[in-house]
């Protein structure tokens, strides 16, 4: 897709997710919690940040519930991104709109305000998210982080790491040091090249050991030199699966922005009993383990 101009720069657009995903053929749980995903717009009425660093297609909340109808998803967690910066406007339509099946994840920076913080959290955020990731940015000085992360505590919310690979191990220390449950987005978007062995999955596999690290076990579509349904990407994922099934989730990361392939969401649920062949574990990773993290004012319901 073209790029678009603004202020003079060039932004990448992001192609949209697909029409018509499958039907999966795994059945979900109940309650079924997706864990990672994001809302874009509409633009027309909520509109992009201005520096951003792509344009999502719009992927508003009604597109998201259809999806997550389809797909057999009673509840989620919508992530706040960079295309609509620190403005939750959208993300707090889609909470109000899901009527309690819906929590949030926030951009925040260190100036934000203790009283926008508790406006956040009375409409159902409940976590606060951290980009390592260059395309998306500088990332935050650990000063400023320490000072997001201060102003969260006394909420209780989680905070999400999103970091590629190898940069994992600059902030392995930063991890360890917070108090509050930290979660680690899409398995930490380890090289699988490097298999189970390599630097950034150990790491990982050291901090969920902690006990109070968890990891979303999405994105493999992002992580895989192969082609769906990313068997490589599976492969690890079904070792953090394994070593720590009580404090795993699951996302599918629609409508998957900057995608290097775009993934069929029918294929990614199926790609679940993969994952967690164990009935139970996927009860623990789809069901129990979200109401234990995550802050949903209402435990089930059916959209």
């Amino acid at each position: 897709m073209p790029d678009m101009q603004i202020a003079g720069a060039s932004i990448p657009t992001c192609a949209p997710p697909l029409a018509h995903p499958s039907r999966p053929t795994l059945v979900l749980p109940p309650a079924s919690c997706d864990a990672h995903f994001h809302i874009f717009g509409p633009g027309r009425r909520f509109p992009y940040a201005e520096g951003r660093p792509f344009t999502p297609p719009d992927a508003p909340k009604e597109a998201l519930f259809a999806l997550h109808r389809h797909l057999g998803f009673e509840r989620g967690v919508i992530v706040q991104t960079t295309a609509h910066g620190t403005d939750h406007a959208a993300l707090l339509d889609a909470l109000e709109a899901g009527e309690g099946s819906y929590c949030g994840v926030a951009l925040l920076s260190a100036t934000t305000p203790v009283e926008e913080v508790a406006r956040l959290d009375a409409a159902g955020i409940c976590g606060v998210r951290f980009h390592f990731v260059p395309k998306l940015g500088a990332a935050p000085t650990l000063d400023d982080v320490w000072t997001i992360v201060r102003l969260v505590q006394p909420f209780g919310w989680h905070v999400a790491i999103h970091v590629i690979g190898n940069a994992l191990l600059s902030v392995v220390d930063f991890i360890r040091a917070i108090e509050l449950p930290v979660v680690i987005d899409h398995i930490a978007r380890t090289d699988v090249s490097e298999g189970a062995d390599g630097p950034a999955f150990t790491a990982l596999r050291r901090l969920v050991d902690t006990g109070k690290v968890w990891v979303k076990l999405s994105g493999i579509d992002r992580i895989s030199r192969q082609d769906p349904p990313f068997r490589d990407a599976i492969a690890l994922a079904r070792v953090i699966a394994r070593q720590a099934p009580q404090r795993i989730v699951w996302g599918t990361d629609w409508p998957h922005p900057n995608a290097r392939v775009m993934p069929d969401e029918g294929q990614l649920v199926d790609a679940i009993g993969e994952i967690a062949p164990d009935p139970g574990m996927r009860h623990l990773m789809l069901v129990e383990n979200p109401s234990k993290l995550f802050r949903f004012r209402r435990q089930e319901k059916r959209l």
